[in-house]
């Protein structure tokens, strides 16, 4: 676990709601790209390692027969099943409410596992040894992200960019300055390194899959606003009863960034590792 930090379920309390509309979308083409990592002969089941409210694995659930999605919030749980009925799949979707350090649950064997931005969470190496025990003979996990090095940032005219420095110095001005998390802080942040976690497990590879980004998007006030109160290190519950007046602090800032209430930004690639056991 990280050094000097304890996980607690305030963690991403509050920022399920937010998501959808918060986050940026992975870059197009990312379950294609995955498509043709995956045998041809291999669909069975999908396990999604704190899944959120499901964005990863709704996109992949049209290349597997079942889907489960395992997350220690229950926003994100309840999120997840909303989304999962309204795009018609409810009925091979399985949504828990557990840590990855609670598997293998009783869930039995798996053909793939994915984890989205989500393994630096955890207990890596406990959570990894599990995950290739969990399964079967050729499959494989799936270590999602958005690329490190892609072509994100301003997208330039017609809107101004996110004024992201000073969105930051805002929260730090509220929550002070080292990074919140749950009932703690990071003052490290969390730990890289997850190659060599997945090879120490007994994983082999890793294959590499670079999705390029790169396309302009447009975003709106309240879609930056979701943004901030999507991450941990800004959840609402964090504001207390300030949250109002953060929000309004928050909103002048952006109008005076963009008096119009537009922004305009780049969509960000995305990578792919994916180990086979």
């Amino acid at each position: 676990m990280i050094e000097g930090w304890e996980w607690d379920e305030t963690l991403f309390a509050g920022t399920a709601a937010y998501y959808e509309r918060g986050r940026l979308p992975y870059a197009p083409g990312l379950a294609d790209a995955i498509a043709g990592a995956l045998r041809p002969d291999r669909r069975g089941r999908l396990l999604d390692v704190g899944c959120g409210p499901g964005i990863v694995a709704l996109t992949l659930a049209h290349l597997f027969d079942e889907v489960v999605g395992v997350d220690p919030d229950h926003g994100m749980i309840t999120e997840a099943e909303q989304r999962a009925a309204k795009e018609g799949v409810a009925g091979k979707t399985a949504w828990l409410q557990l840590r990855a350090e609670e598997l293998p649950a009783g869930l039995g064997a798996i053909d793939a596992a994915v984890f989205a931005q989500s393994f630096h969470w955890m207990d890596q190496p406990r959570v990894a040894a599990t995950v290739r025990d969990m399964l079967r003979p050729g499959g494989v996990l799936l270590h999602v992200s958005d690329q490190k090095d892609d072509p994100g940032g301003p997208a330039g005219p017609p809107h101004p960019p996110v004024p992201q420095p000073e969105i930051d110095a805002l929260v730090r001005s509220w929550l002070g300055p080292v990074r919140r998390a749950g009932r703690g802080s990071l003052p490290q942040g969390t730990p890289g390194g997850e190659e060599a976690v997945f090879a120490a497990a007994g994983f082999t590879g890793p294959q590499h899959l670079a999705i390029p980004g790169g396309q302009p998007l447009e975003r709106t006030i309240d879609d930056i606003v979701a943004s901030v109160f999507s991450m941990s290190f800004a959840a609402p519950h964090l504001f207390g009863d300030r949250l109002p007046d953060f929000e309004t602090e928050l909103r002048e800032l952006l109008r005076t960034a963009s008096p119009e209430g537009r922004f305009s930004v780049r969509q960000p690639g995305a990578e792919v590792y994916v180990w086979g056991r």
